[in-house]
């Protein structure tokens, strides 16, 4: 029986690897970095000058979406559609993933702020590295992720990383937070690990299932627009709760005042969205366990900056914690390698089929 090689389907949207490409890739790696980075600390100097918000806190990590609309706006006018109209998603499709994306991500947010209340800020980085193994048990059945020997030495190490700070009990150094509080903030920010994997897993279907197209502005379109439902979902949340009314007594009371109150929400919104845009882009690019991986890589250099912003303690269990961190991103960067060497235009990976109903074609 004769047999044809064909491609292989890919597991996010096909690109062209060139040099701009790697660019893009670059750029989204930075702003994951710096904005995750930023944005975490900035969220313990709330707490710690002050702020008690939970929905503040919650609420700042996406209502800074506006300043990417001028941005949108030109790009789309710029944008030539080359896509038939049939290929794109009704009005009601695009709705139910933004409303359903925006929920999630609400949710997601304000449990990863219950956990950021209650964790010094090296405990709670490190906890966050289990996102990465939510997203590859979400991947494998969503996006077909195989898992190579390499892959899962790296989703072990994390796994240990997190669960080494779980059972650590002298990492409890934030000032007035219990047991029982300081194992809410674990169960939060594990919760919101898992969330944050299946969306980042849902995202990558959508872009590659259902939005099915290349341009960037999708990405923007997917960030603004679950964004807004996130806001209104959590300007809900503000209003409902008794929170709204100790505001004004928490901007009064703030520790570096009240300008700098506002100067440390807008600083932190703005270091959130550039998050959103680095880890949706990376999904875009790649994939969603891509972009996990990136995000993970920069968690273990968090708490070196809290030992030196906020005085958190960093003790063997932590630097053994922060290592195992190291190790397992590692350990796929090296398969990531592998698959760009063993990847090119030459030699891709290949799937036989059958050609009798070619020739059966050919005979007619």
């Amino acid at each position: 029986m004769s047999l044809i090689p064909v491609q292989e389907a890919e597991p996010a949207i096909s690109q062209p690897r060139n040099f701009k490409w790697w660019l893009r890739i670059g750029v989204y790696t930075l702003f994951v970095l710096f904005g995750q980075s930023a944005a975490i600390l900035l969220g313990r100097l709330y707490y710690n000058k002050g702020g008690k918000s939970i929905v503040m806190a919650t609420l700042v990590q996406f209502v800074g979406f506006p300043i990417l609309i001028p941005y949108q706006c030109l790009s789309s006018s710029r944008k030539i559609t080359t896509e038939s109209n049939v290929n794109l998603p009704s009005s009601s499709v695009l709705a139910l993933i933004y409303l359903s994306f925006g929920v999630l991500l609400a949710a997601d947010s304000m449990l990863y702020s219950i956990g950021l209340l209650y964790l010094p800020v090296s405990t709670f980085s490190l906890i966050c590295a289990s996102q990465l193994v939510f997203n590859a048990f979400f991947s494998f059945f969503l996006n077909s992720q195989k898992f190579t020997p390499y892959i899962v030495n790296s989703l072990v190490l994390l796994t240990i990383s997190s669960m080494l700070l779980v059972f650590h009990a002298n990492s409890m150094n934030v000032a007035g937070v219990s047991k029982e509080k300081y194992i809410i903030g674990i169960t939060c920010t594990i919760g919101a690990s898992a969330g944050y994997g299946l969306m980042f897993s849902l995202t990558q279907v959508a872009f590659q299932k259902v939005l099915k197209s290349n341009a960037f502005t999708a990405v923007l379109e997917m960030i603004i627009f679950e964004s807004i439902v996130a806001t209104c979902a959590t300007l809900v949340g503000l209003f409902v709760s008794k929170e709204m009314k100790g505001l004004k007594r928490e901007i009064e009371e703030f520790e570096l005042g009240r300008l700098f109150y506002l100067v440390t929400l807008v600083c932190t919104a703005a270091a959130w969205q550039a998050f959103n845009i680095g880890a949706i882009g990376l999904i875009f690019e790649v994939s969603s366990l891509f972009s996990n991986v990136i995000c993970v890589s920069g968690l273990p250099f968090v708490p070196v900056l809290a030992v030196i912003f906020f005085n958190d303690s960093m003790d063997g269990i932590k630097v053994i914690a922060t290592v195992l961190a190291i190790w397992g991103f590692a350990s796929y960067l090296y398969q990531h390698y592998l698959d760009n060497s063993n990847s090119n235009p030459e030699t891709k990976p290949v799937t036989e089929i059958s050609m009798i109903p070619l020739l059966k074609e050919t005979n007619c």
